[in-house]
């Protein structure tokens, strides 16, 4: 009969219907809402601040609170409400919305990857790659005269490498 009473109060929140596999998951803890996209989870979130279940089940000791809470707040102590607040809620919005620090591992493994990569290129490049196997392309004559062929095309003259070459003296600008 409770988990039809539970389906009947979800049905009163909300036009979505509720199955019984949500029932056996969210077990005796209350439903009081919609929901993020009608489903009935717990979950404490900034934007949306009231969840469709509570966050604890109910005891006797909430249930007692309960209905005290019915009545007149000025009667409830504040560790009543607290221990009400803490029933339907895991954290307060401060709580949920204070720096974790995370930051920091993520950081420290960035830093370790990166690291890793710099370690396997120098790797790489003393002990795989031989300077005689390399085209002749990267000498660096070959270099000078990729540079001259650009500097006589007038590659790029407006902003470009031959913006900076004066042509009557031969050198680059001062």
């Amino acid at each position: 009969m409770s988990m039809l009473r539970r389906v009947t109060a979800f049905r009163n929140y909300s036009s979505a219907s509720i199955s019984p596999n949500w029932l056996r998951k969210i077990g005796e803890r209350e439903v009081v809402g919609h929901g993020v996209n009608g489903q009935p989870s717990y979950q404490d979130r900034i934007d949306f601040p009231l969840p469709a279940i509570r966050f604890k089940p109910n005891t006797p000791d909430i249930k007692i609170l309960r209905e005290k809470e019915k009545g007149d707040w000025k009667q409830l102590s504040l560790a009543e409400k607290k221990a009400l607040y803490r029933a339907s809620f895991g954290q307060t919005l401060a709580e949920v919305s204070a720096p974790t620090g995370e930051w920091k591992s993520v950081v420290g493994w960035g830093l370790v990857f990166i690291s890793l990569g710099l370690w396997l290129q120098m790797y790489i490049k003393l002990f795989v790659y031989d300077e005689r196997d390399l085209p002749k392309s990267f000498s660096l004559e070959s270099r000078q005269a990729q540079l001259r062929r650009m500097l006589a095309f007038r590659i790029a003259p407006v902003t470009g490498l031959s913006s900076k070459w004066d042509y009557e003296k031969d050198e680059w600008k001062k």
